[in-house]
């Protein structure tokens, strides 16, 4: 479904990936864990056509997409849902409004047809009878859940999630966490998460990709990623202070 070939891109003197090579198959979920400052937004930037790369490839589904822009461009983005950090919900619109924009920006779809598809999608993320709310009425959790019925509504092939869970309490974390696999197993969509929730994300990912430096340092299941034997996944994965990756905070 999506495959990353030896992605480069620096901004200025700034070399920031050096060589990512990734693949996500057909209905897999992969978590991209790293650093903060490490690349995983500027990776997710190319995913969706939003930055091009220095050099290297992005193929979705036979397609690169470094290699287009305008109309052909945005047929590929089509099959794309995103899931914005913080939502990225319209202030100005209601709940059902948030949902239903893409339905009626794409498609040519009846208000009855749309409805149908909206009540639908909010049912799947918990939001039953929340249609009239506006974004500021809402909690942390529930924009989440309304970013995500918005994502969904189109059935896409593939959803990005930028961080989906950053800001929220434990509790809601893992919610949205088993809101992502309960809609993944029901969509069946290829999912690329950008996380930093550790050890939480691999109870979420089929596979986990560290990010380091630039480069995909380690890629494997959450099992194989938890008894790496590599020094910086290691580090990385128990929060030591101790190892090679030092801070810059």
């Amino acid at each position: 479904m999506i495959d990353v070939i030896d992605l480069h891109k620096s901004f200025g003197t700034q070399e920031v990936l050096r060589g990512v090579n990734l693949s996500v198959r057909q209905g897999e979920l992969v978590a991209v864990i790293g650093q903060s400052g490490s690349g995983k937004s500027v990776l997710l930037k190319h995913l969706t056509g939003l930055l091009k790369p220095d050099r290297g490839s992005i193929v979705i589904d036979g397609t690169d997409i470094t290699r287009l822009g305008g109309s052909p461009l945005d047929r590929v983005r089509e099959r794309f849902g995103v899931v914005f950090q913080g939502g990225a919900l319209f202030d100005s619109l209601t709940v059902y409004d948030n949902v239903a924009f893409p339905l009626r920006e794409k498609t040519r779809l009846s208000e009855q047809d749309i409805r149908a598809k909206v009540l639908e999608a909010l049912e799947d993320v918990g939001l039953t009878g929340m249609e009239s709310k506006y974004s500021a009425e809402l909690s942390g959790g529930m924009r989440k859940r309304a970013a995500l019925a918005r994502a969904l509504i189109t059935e896409p092939g593939i959803i990005l999630f930028d961080e989906p869970t950053t800001g929220l309490d434990p509790i809601t974390l893992h919610a949205i966490h088993k809101l992502i696999t309960d809609t993944h197993k029901k969509y069946g969509f290829a999912g690329v998460i950008i996380s930093h929730d550790i050890p939480e994300i691999f109870d979420v990912a089929d596979r986990v990709a560290f990010l380091f430096e630039g480069v995909i340092e380690a890629v494997g299941t959450p099992e194989e990623i938890r008894c790496s034997t590599d020094e910086v996944v290691r580090q990385f994965v128990t929060g030591s202070l101790w190892g090679p990756i030092r801070t810059t905070q």
